[in-house]
């Protein structure tokens, strides 16, 4: 149909047949395509498709497909509607996610006040499946496997999350002696003394389904009367909910219209520092850094932080990005550049 895979055609629903198929967008690692098509009722329906190769394709689809599979059975109006993802009965080393589409407002993202309710609705629902923080399949940031190993502490979760991208940066970029020499600080003194005090001396955070990529390229209004919108291309996973993202310009108005519903953490005064230490940009790395000299000074770590640790501690320069597919990967030298990953440049992306 319409030159479109048997296998694509085979998971569209109540389909009569193909109108059309036409490329929206591409990146490094993933052509994007509209599929317009006649349901079984005379009713037509635009669909987006994307498209990757191997291993690591394959698996960032499967994990966008279950991350917007997870949003979407909390806030349905607020992600596409996912749809399928699955391989290519012509091409088996071809893999694709489908979802449906949108024509976005061009250069227009959603009002702050819906926006930032949308948002608050999503990270209160506190429904992880195990009751701690990760998730239960590989999520990709762009091209970066997550690891979503589950945890009972977001301390230990985001540390191990930001060791395991420090180690593909390594492989795949070399060492960086301006970012090596901040990570001692960081991992010993910084991360403890901003995140173990949410879980510590009464404090307590719940899971919240984030969506792990957001900034102003993963959200877009899809209606310019009611000014609404909707989050895309995730990576998500069980965490803090104030690990919201940059949706700049004019991050604060998102910021405040969200926290009108979600109250900041406690100690609400570490909460400009958390949101510098989740940007992890190496700027504000160095400030953190000279802000604590100390680190953590209460009690000692939790029983599973130091189990974390001892894990951790003689494999954190060992290679384990194994490029199964023996694909060439796209390098980042800059850390902040390497998290964010790479995204569509078309406006009908997802």
């Amino acid at each position: 149909m319409a030159d479109l895979d048997e296998g694509v055609v085979k998971v569209l629903p109540s389909l009569k047949r193909v109108l059309e198929v036409k490329a929206s967008g591409e990146s490094a690692w993933a052509k994007a395509t509209r599929v317009d098509v006649e349901h079984e009722d005379g009713s037509t329906e635009s669909y987006f498709m994307k498209v990757s190769k191997g291993l690591h394709g394959r698996e960032s689809l499967k994990g966008e497909f279950e991350s917007t599979s997870a949003i979407y059975a909390i806030t349905p109006q607020f992600c596409p509607k996912p749809i399928a993802w699955g391989t290519f009965e012509s091409d088996p080393d071809s893999h694709f996610y489908i979802c449906k589409f949108y024509d976005f407002v061009e250069d227009e993202l959603p009002a702050p006040k819906a926006f930032g309710a949308s948002l608050a609705k999503l990270h209160s629902s506190h429904t992880s499946p195990s009751g701690q923080f990760g998730f239960h399949v590989v999520t990709y940031n762009g091209d970066l496997p997550q690891d979503n190993s589950w945890s009972e502490s977001w301390e230990a979760f985001f540390l191990n999350g930001v060791q395991h991208v420090l180690r593909i940066r390594e492989q795949r970029g070399g060492k960086c002696s301006e970012l090596d020499d901040l990570l001692p600080d960081m991992f010993e003194k910084v991360i403890p003394r901003l995140l173990r005090p949410l879980e510590t001396g009464g404090n307590h955070i719940e899971p919240s389904l984030v969506h792990g990529d957001l900034w102003c390229g993963n959200a877009a209004m899809v209606d310019e009367d009611t000014e609404e919108g909707i989050i895309y291309d995730p990576s998500s996973f069980w965490g803090h909910n104030e690990l919201i993202g940059q949706l700049a310009p004019g991050t604060q108005q998102y910021f405040n219209a969200y926290h009108a519903h979600c109250p900041k953490s406690a100690p609400e005064e570490d909460y400009d520092d958390r949101n510098a230490l989740y940007a992890m940009v190496i700027e504000e790395m160095r400030r953190l850094i000279e802000k604590f000299p100390n680190g953590y000074e209460g009690s000692q770590p939790r029983a599973d932080i130091l189990r974390h640790q001892q894990l951790n501690s003689t494999s954190f320069n060992v290679n384990t990005d194994k490029e199964a597919d023996g694909g060439e990967q796209p390098v980042s030298q800059d850390f902040h550049s390497l998290v964010s990953g790479e995204v569509y440049t078309s406006q009908v992306a997802n």
